[in-house]
């Protein structure tokens, strides 16, 4: 299977782990700087910023430095992205699923019939 959005599917991949979706909730409160994402978890710097490196790849987040301080920011547009994928996902098998429960109806219809 091919897939069809290659952004799409670092973006679900960057998603997978629960340290970078735990740094994609932070930053949905607002831009933090580095050490401040990092402060949480118990990883070594080098490893933090590995999760960093995917997310800004995945262009989940973007980061500029000020000085000394790294900052970090969530772009919502990969985001998005992913939801409307999700949402059109939900509403294929929304379909799915009411004309499987329709022609489950109708055959119940015809054996009480």
């Amino acid at each position: 299977m091919t897939s069809l959005s290659p952004r799409l599917d670092q973006t679900f991949r960057a998603l997978a782990d629960p340290t970078r979706r735990a740094v994609v909730a932070a930053l949905g409160r607002g831009p933090a700087s580095v050490s401040e994402l990092a402060r949480p978890f118990e990883m070594a710097l080098p490893t933090f910023l590995q999760h960093l490196r995917m997310l800004e790849q995945s262009g989940l987040i973007a980061t500029r430095k000020s000085g000394r301080v790294r900052t970090c920011t969530l772009e919502t547009r990969a985001l998005a992205q992913a939801a409307n994928w999700l949402d059109d996902q939900k509403t294929l098998w929304t379909q799915r699923l009411d004309r499987l429960d329709a022609l489950v109806l109708a055959l119940k219809d015809k054996e009480d019939g």
